[in-house]
């Protein structure tokens, strides 16, 4: 189809813009995507990634987008093109050893999001030196490099394009293609677009190293001491973080934290130790007080939804928020 002719325009092809345009592209829709970075470039292909909210507002309604990705996530992992699976490992919180003020083993209920994950308490003994309790739970991991490249081809089989460009006006770049509604998954771009100073980014760095022999994931939580850490298995490689600096707009790696990261994934881990580093990455997780899930008021221009500000939680809530901005944007449809 020419650019100038296509129902709804996506702009950004991260996680999110990529699912909604999905979501549009499968039920009939002409959708274009224009993106500034391709989706192997985008904050979305760093992520480790595991469902599970994180840095994101709590809320009914982020419960339900949740449990709606949740549910399609583990549909696909029946399907080895989507670099899906299910995989089993611990949550652990920080603190003094037992004996000395901290109460052996994981708190008297997990998180509620944990509710459909089969999470159990994990004794004190079977967690990594410096971690007082924790959660054995399995969810679903994601090699997001692959798994966006299978999104990306099942919206080009849906008959979508993808094409690279800025936008600097949401309903100027909508018209321009001839679009009734314009989708807006610009992530941190939100802000300065926008422009949204609620919007802000929390960095993230990760190490891609080789995996020596890992099968489980691992969480530790950040303290006032400690910042985050986690492995992440995906089959011959393992990624491990990690960074959650906010306003940290620096998308070059510091090889400083690297080290740090590295240092702090052995302690878990010992086999980590010496491991081999394949690479170096970093993301801008855009954070905001609440989602942006909403449509504009029509206007004498196209119809511009808002899709973006899912801080870390951005694959979590990937379907269930596609799904309810694609209904808004097919509302210009008729």
């Amino acid at each position: 189809m020419p650019n100038s002719d296509c129902d709804v325009l996506v702009v950004g092809a991260g996680v999110s813009g990529l699912t909604t345009a999905i979501c549009l592209a499968e039920s009939g829709a002409r959708v274009l995507i224009r993106a500034a970075t391709p989706p192997g470039q985008t904050t979305s292909s760093v992520a480790g990634a595991i469902w599970g909210p994180h840095l994101v507002e709590e809320s009914a309604r982020v419960d339900r987008w949740g449990q709606e990705t949740l549910a399609v996530l583990r549909e696909l992992a029946a399907d080895p093109a989507a670099a899906v699976r299910t995989l089993s490992g611990v949550e652990g919180t920080r603190g003094v050893p037992p004996g000395a003020g901290q109460p052996e083993g994981a708190p008297a209920a997990p998180p509620h999001w944990m509710s459909d994950l089969g999470a159990s308490p994990c004794p004190a003994g079977d967690l990594p030196p410096g971690f007082a309790s924790g959660w054995r739970y399995s969810a679903p991991v994601v090699h997001m490099p692959t798994y966006l490249g299978y999104l990306l081809a099942r919206f080009e089989a849906a008959g979508g394009r993808l094409e690279a460009g800025t936008v600097g006006s949401l309903p100027a770049a909508g018209a321009e293609h001839g679009a009734r509604a314009v989708v807006n998954c610009t992530g941190t771009g939100a802000r300065g677009l926008l422009p949204d100073p609620a919007l802000k980014p929390f960095r993230g760095q990760v190490v891609i190293a080789e995996n020596p022999g890992l099968s489980e994931f691992f969480i530790g939580l950040p303290d006032d001491t400690s910042e985050v850490v986690y492995l992440f298995p995906h089959g011959d490689t393992v990624v491990l973080g990690g960074t959650e600096v906010g306003d940290d707009w620096n998308t070059e790696p510091v090889p400083a934290v690297a080290d740090r990261i590295l240092r702090d994934c052995a302690a878990i881990e010992p086999r980590v130790d010496g491991v081999r580093v394949l690479g170096h990455r970093v993301g801008l997780r855009p954070f905001r007080p609440q989602v942006r899930l909403e449509a504009e008021p029509p206007g004498s221009g196209p119809l511009v939804v808002h899709n973006y500000g899912h801080g870390g939680a951005g694959v979590t809530l990937s379907w269930g928020c596609a799904r309810e901005a694609a209904g808004l944007a097919a509302q210009a449809l008729g």
